[in-house]
């Protein structure tokens, strides 16, 4: 999957990847296709954001013969849904990793003052020997973004990336500023946020496309 990559930043550009996002954003789509686009989008960049996994050899047998091959331990990786978006993208990466751990993060946004309430947080045990990938599908204001890489960096993991499906500038610039060793991947960087925290053009609240809610 060719890439674009502008610092650490990674925009993921596969003509598949780019299709499914299209598909997703028309405001026509139903609650069930977007749900399903967004499972099969997941599954595409997990491949990329999983290209630099540490592997092990293991021996094994062939139909003909013993040979030493290699494997991932997906037990070392966690993946981070910040809810209630998140689970969307988390589905399709487990589907293509599904060894992995799984920790959530609910963080609801202020209406009035745009930042970041937690109101949960439950992760797997000795997260200093794991690496955590933090999934959500919008990284708008940034303010989410930067308050679950805050509380998981209190834990000392390996490593932290950030997958969405869409970004804008702000937003890259308040991760990149907060967490510079983060590494942000999507799928589109868009034109700008709006009054209210809501990336254009974009393609709506992604929780509510999901499961139906307004």
């Amino acid at each position: 999957m060719s890439n674009g990559t502008t610092g650490n930043v990674h925009l993921l550009d596969h003509p598949l990847v780019q299709h499914k996002l299209t598909l997703m954003r028309k405001k026509e789509a139903s609650t069930n296709s977007f749900r399903r686009l967004l499972n099969e989008l997941s599954m595409l960049m997990a491949y990329e954001v999983t290209r630099d996994m540490a592997m092990q050899e293991v021996q094994i047998e062939t139909p003909l013969e013993t040979m030493t091959a290699k494997v991932i331990d997906g037990k070392k990786l966690v993946f981070v849904s910040i809810l209630r978006a998140g689970t969307g993208i988390l589905d399709g990466m487990l589907t293509v990793v599904p060894g992995a751990r799984v920790g959530h993060i609910g963080l609801y946004r202020d209406p009035k003052t745009l930042t970041a309430v937690e109101y949960y947080f439950k992760m797997p045990q000795n997260m200093q020997d794991r690496d955590v990938i933090i999934v959500d599908p919008m990284l708008a204001t940034g303010n989410s973004a930067i308050a679950a890489v805050d509380r998981l960096k209190e834990l000392g993991p390996k490593s932290i990336k950030f997958v969405c499906l869409l970004t804008c500038p702000e937003g890259i610039a308040a991760l990149q500023k907060a967490h510079p060793d983060v590494p942000i991947y999507t799928a589109a960087i868009d034109r700008q946020l709006n009054d209210h925290g809501y990336i254009l053009p974009g393609l709506g609240d992604a929780g509510d496309r999901m499961f139906g809610t307004r």
